[in-house]
């Protein structure tokens, strides 16, 4: 096997060329989520509202995929940094088998449970028909969302990542155009609000999942997908996956009750402190978004030059991405501080919830670059195996640190305190992932010889 570019180009050339097509793909699913957002919010109140009711579920149906991925990434890249061209491909192959087995149990899940869930967050009538029409749909048709991100994570490991930024932004794009068809019927069909956005981001997914099962036949030589492998279950590979994959799962999990709770929360005071939350999560994608895409790239390269034994380059990667990820997330901090007013007012917020809504967002804002270190560093968690710990810190930060120190301050009659729960979290978190960064430091890249 000839050296991939990952083992050989310069390091901080090679993660933007790897990073920024995700970044930009990922600003493009960003603005869709906004973008979303604004057209739902054209139909009601109660339809933006009905979209964080909705949102614990559906991020469990992205974390069960994007975890699954996690494993697979790992697996594949490691493969090839290492020359074991049947380990990456039993990885692949795997990858796409899980993916359609996770699809099942999802689809049971929109026939048989969406209505007890959204029910149990909300007593307004319209907000409960708009959030169940809008999951049922989300998962009865989430076969596109898992083959998608398989579809892009396959390109990304082998550092074809220019090609799974045309798959993204493909569905991103379409996703975008029949939100605006389908929210509002134009052009013949009919007006479906709340349930055209679902339908738009199942098409979208869809068109994305073709697009990148195209490119992956076509342009990704280093991954060997075929009928056979997918159907021969490789046992030992799938427990690969998912002992590197379900830890990432559980953590990006971990939204769902996180979410959950803070939507019950906030709709202690009333059901526009649930609607500012809501708001803020489409937000906060802007520049989460492109500090997970930076993620993804780094990922892949810190597994390829871990099996290549390449220690130099691990290290050097990493320290430009921290760089990178906390100079994204400054500008979110000041675009949160200075515009507040500005993008609550994009989605039709009243005066209400502008009072609530600005001190939320330049009050999160301010955690930000915090936010940003934990995750570049986090990086090495999964690239060399040690997910449990981003796992145990996720948990420590939404479950243990975020959930009730928010209660606790709504126990003040003042929802304004409760915002004050995402710094003392991050806090937490970031002093976490140091504490284990430097373990696995110590124990996988210190150990690792002196070669360039």
């Amino acid at each position: 096997m000839e050296e991939n570019k990952m083992g050989v180009r310069p390091v901080k050339k090679l993660l933007i060329t790897m990073s920024v097509p995700m970044m930009i793909s990922m600003l493009v699913q960003a603005l869709y989520n906004i973008v979303d957002s604004v057209f739902v919010a054209q139909v009601s109140e109660d339809a933006v509202t009905a979209l964080a009711a909705a949102f614990p579920m559906q991020n469990l149906l992205i974390s069960l995929g994007m975890g699954t991925c996690v494993g697979v990434n790992a697996l594949l890249s490691k493969g090839l940094g290492a020359k074991d061209q049947e380990a990456a491909d039993n990885a692949a192959n795997m990858g796409l088998l899980l993916s359609a087995v996770h699809y099942v149990f999802f689809m049971c899940v929109g026939l048989l449970s969406v209505s007890v869930f959204v029910r149990s967050q909300t007593d307004n009538p319209s907000t409960i028909a708009y959030a169940i029409s809008y999951l049922r749909i989300i998962c009865v048709l989430s076969f596109g969302c898992f083959f998608q991100v398989m579809m892009e994570r396959l390109l990304q490991s082998t550092g074809r990542t220019h090609l799974s930024m045309i798959s993204q932004t493909s569905g991103a794009l379409i996703n975008i155009l029949f939100d605006y068809i389908l929210i509002f019927g134009h052009f013949g069909f009919p007006r479906m609000e709340v349930a055209g956005a679902a339908v738009a981001t199942c098409i979208g997914q869809i068109c994305a999942a073709c697009i990148g099962l195209f490119l992956n036949l076509k342009f990704n030589p280093e991954v060997h997908l075929s009928i056979k492998r997918i159907l021969k279950p490789h046992v030992e590979t799938v427990k690969k996956i998912y002992l590197i994959g379900v830890p990432s799962m559980l953590m990006m999990a971990i939204g769902t009750p996180m979410t959950y709770c803070m939507n019950r929360i906030t709709g202690m005071f009333s059901e526009d402190g649930m609607w500012v939350f809501g708001s803020y999560f489409k937000l906060q994608s802007f520049f989460f978004m492109p500090v997970f895409g930076l993620n993804n790239g780094l990922i892949p390269i810190l597994a390829y030059n871990y099996g290549a034994k390449k220690k130099a380059r691990i290290k050097e990667g990493l320290k430009f991405a921290v760089v990178l990820g906390v100079c994204i997330m400054l500008v979110g901090t000041l675009v949160f501080n200075v515009f507040p007013k500005n993008l609550l007012l994009l989605f039709k917020a009243n005066s209400v919830r502008l009072k609530i809504g600005i001190p939320a967002l330049r009050t999160i804002g301010l955690s930000y670059p915090m936010a940003a270190v934990a995750i570049m560093l986090g990086s090495v968690f999964q690239a060399f195996a040690k997910s449990k710990y981003s796992f145990f810190i996720s948990i420590a930060r939404q479950l243990v640190v975020l959930i009730p120190v928010a209660w606790l301050l709504a126990q003040t009659g003042n929802i304004n305190n409760v915002w004050w729960a995402f710094p003392i979290a991050e806090i937490v978190s970031l002093s976490l992932t140091v504490v284990f960064f430097r373990k696995v430091k110590a124990q996988v890249i210190d150990s690792l010889p002196d070669l360039q």
